[in-house]
């Protein structure tokens, strides 16, 4: 979700990492891609954080296609989502709207760039929490929604920036900015030296109050990297 900061009417969704719940998943829209024109779509996620007005903030993941190819950006996303890869019978009978009400475990994080502020989902996994957040009923999915008026206006629900295109963080590029491979990208790492920074720098940095940016970039790689490996075979020692 890319959102101007020097715009008053939107804020993006802050830093997060906790119980979150889809609350949409919206209408396909054709947008242009470096293959020409592809019809997207995107989840919409209700988080545990609320604003002052007591409605919940809401992140918008990266656009995607709606196919379950193995080469395609849903596919591992949904894996990760769910914990598991979808079944043969699943994927037959597989409707993106099921997922609406489905809990999720999110890290959320920012991006900035030329004076604009990108609120991306770094990492999704199952919500394994005792009481996993229900939708809170305020949000209007983009289908209910009134067409804009002239002035690009919209009524009912939250207001939003228009996504600009896949802000998805590749998490395999993300740097090492701690010890001996401080500067190298996960992605370059041998399986044995991503081990050992689970062991010896994960658990710190996720039990540090206040971490930084890098850090939670760093967090969402590992973590990523570590449910990637959980599922693929034993023999498979590629992080990335």
């Amino acid at each position: 979700m890319k959102i101007k900061t020097n715009s008053g009417n939107f804020q993006p969704c802050p830093e997060y990492t906790g119980s979150a719940v889809c609350v949409d998943v919206t209408p396909l829209k054709t947008v242009q891609t470096q293959y020409g024109p592809k019809e997207k779509f995107r989840f919409v996620f209700e988080i545990g954080d609320t604003k002052d007005d007591g409605s919940h903030w809401c992140v918008w993941s990266a656009p995607f296609t709606p196919s379950y190819h193995e080469n395609s950006a849903l596919r591992p996303f949904l894996r990760k989502w769910m914990g598991r890869e979808l079944t043969a019978a699943e994927t037959a009978t597989f409707d993106t709207e099921d997922l609406l009400g489905r809990p999720a475990h999110l890290t959320v994080i920012h991006e900035h760039s030329e004076g604009e502020v990108y609120a991306n989902i770094a990492l999704i996994t199952p919500d394994k929490s005792a009481e996993p957040l229900k939708p809170s009923g305020k949000f209007v999915r983009m289908k209910d929604r009134p067409p804009k008026d002239a002035a690009g206006g919209q009524g009912g629900g939250y207001r939003r920036a228009e996504p600009a295109g896949d802000t998805s963080a590749d998490l395999g590029a993300t740097k090492i900015h701690v010890g001996k491979c401080k500067g190298l990208e996960v992605r370059d790492l041998s399986p044995e030296q991503v081990g050992a920074l689970i062991a010896n720098w994960l658990p710190t940095a996720k039990a540090n109050a206040k971490p930084t940016a890098d850090d939670k970039r760093l967090i969402a790689a590992l973590e990523s990297w570590q449910a990637a490996q959980a599922a693929k075979p034993a023999d498979d020692d590629v992080p990335y």
